[in-house]
């Protein structure tokens, strides 16, 4: 499904041309930066054989009988901005190769950085985002026509839990296939097996991101929020289905484009329900960290998740994050101090008694009323936030139940909300896994995307 169109378009105008006025050649986050080339839609709908794709379009087409002219000509008009903006950035940026390993790669300095990409990938070359895992470039696959975004992470073997990261999101990815999760479309082959230390990721091209989209002066009407909240819930059914916990959900891991369509990205932490030695490596923002994380307990499901789609839910409709701690403790405070401190029935997910008489030991705050921390805000907004926001994960509302939930009516549509087919599993990581392992596994990866050496 691709309801973007069930949204009031007229509003997707100022809000996707005014932000990207704003954000031209400044951007420095991986899935924030990502910008649309000028020709994207255009070779979409040239290449769009599939039959994923052209069911895409019927249902695409269906939904837009939901708006009228005018919203239908505004989201046109908008999407037109985005392009010429894009293009426009694309020129400024654009930098220069040079032909390598028998003129089969392509060499770019790209902020004083090698950037060094299969031919396949041509010109133009725009830098649209940098960070501390590296260096994202945008460009455009010659073989499919098709606009990408290509990540390259340096170094990445220097150590054994950022070389499990990448690996983890390269499986995981693959495994996926669904409208609302990002999509990996290559692991470029290295030049050489024997001594390769960059790995280079090509994922599907988006426009920004939605915490660039929250900090943003444009207005985001109830309806973008329902929307927003409806695609996150989406892409988390599936991603559940498959016994996967995504574990850093937060505004900047939730791609969009100039439709307002959202991919759920980034899921170098991400973990199967059936695994044991979670807490190991959660290094997850705090601020959208569930309070059974806050307080180290060593078992926790899919509810995690739930709780950080509430503070990000919470965080639309304020446009500030909900629970800015500063640390563990202050964190909790800015909970409790919304819904209340927990009551014993509510701690008895925790099996720590110490856990427990830390929690009691703590200043007891009331639980304040929605709408008047919220006021203006929609009721049905405000109802599901506060059945996101509970302190128990037992008690806390599943992913299938917030779908169903009467805020998300206009939306919900069962039968178009799909689930992955077959689990997944992370068997390939052992707890004896050398970074030498890891890379001769990420070189396997590369090989069944590429199976033929590039010879051209």
């Amino acid at each position: 499904m691709s309801p973007s169109s069930t949204i009031p378009s007229i509003l997707l105008l100022n809000m996707f041309s005014s932000h990207n006025k704003s954000r031209k050649g400044s951007s420095h986050s991986f899935e924030g930066a990502l910008k649309a080339s000028s020709e994207k839609s255009k070779k979409l709908k040239s290449n769009a054989s599939s039959s994923k794709l052209e069911s895409g379009k019927r249902t695409q087409k269906a939904l837009y009988k939901k708006v009228g002219s005018r919203e239908r000509k505004s989201l046109k008009e908008a999407m037109s901005v985005v392009e010429s903006s894009s293009a426009t950035t694309a020129d400024q940026s654009n930098v220069k190769g040079v032909l390598t390993h028998g003129g089969r790669y392509v060499q770019y300095n790209v902020y004083g950085n090698l950037f060094e990409v299969s031919r396949k990938y041509v010109p133009p070359i725009r830098p649209v985002g940098r960070g501390a895992y590296g260096i994202v470039c945008a460009a455009t696959n010659a073989e499919t026509r098709e606009e990408v975004a290509i990540k390259k992470i340096g170094n990445a073997f220097d150590n054994r839990i950022d070389a499990k990261r990448t690996l983890r999101e390269i499986k995981l990815l693959r495994h996926m296939e669904h409208e609302n999760v990002i999509a990996i479309k290559d692991i470029i082959r290295p030049p050489q097996k024997e001594n390769f230390n960059d790995v280079y990721i090509v994922y599907e091209l988006m426009d920004t991101d939605l915490h660039q989209i929250i900090r943003s002066n444009q207005p985001l009407a109830d309806d973008h929020c329902r929307y927003f909240l409806y695609q996150i819930l989406r892409g988390l059914k599936y991603v559940h289905s498959a016994h996967v916990l995504h574990r850093d959900l937060k505004p900047s891991n939730l791609l969009l484009n100039a439709n307002c369509d959202l991919k759920i990205g980034d899921f170098g932490l991400a973990r199967t329900t059936s695994e044991t030695d979670f807490m190991t490596e959660y290094v997850v923002t705090r601020w959208y960290r569930a309070p059974e994380l806050l307080l180290n307990c060593s078992e926790y499901t899919a509810a995690i998740d739930i709780w950080s789609v509430g503070c990000i839910l919470g965080e639309i409709l304020t446009r500030q994050p909900l629970f800015p701690g500063k640390d563990y403790v202050h964190q909790l405070r800015l909970i409790t101090e919304l819904i209340g401190s927990p009551d014993d029935a509510s701690l008895g997910f925790l099996r720590s008694d110490n856990a427990r008489r830390y929690v009691r030991q703590l200043p007891q705050y009331p639980r304040q009323q929605f709408s008047a921390r919220f006021p203006n805000k929609s009721p049905g907004a405000l109802d599901l936030l506060e059945k996101m926001l509970v302190f128990d994960p037992n008690r806390r509302i599943t992913v299938d139940e917030a779908l169903c939930h009467p805020y998300l009516a206009p939306l919900h549509e069962i039968n178009d909300e799909p689930v992955c087919p077959h689990p997944f599993s992370f068997d390939f990581e052992q707890p004896s896994c050398t970074e030498e392992h890891i890379k001769e596994l990420i070189w396997r990866e590369s090989v069944k995307f590429n199976p033929d050496h590039p010879n051209h």
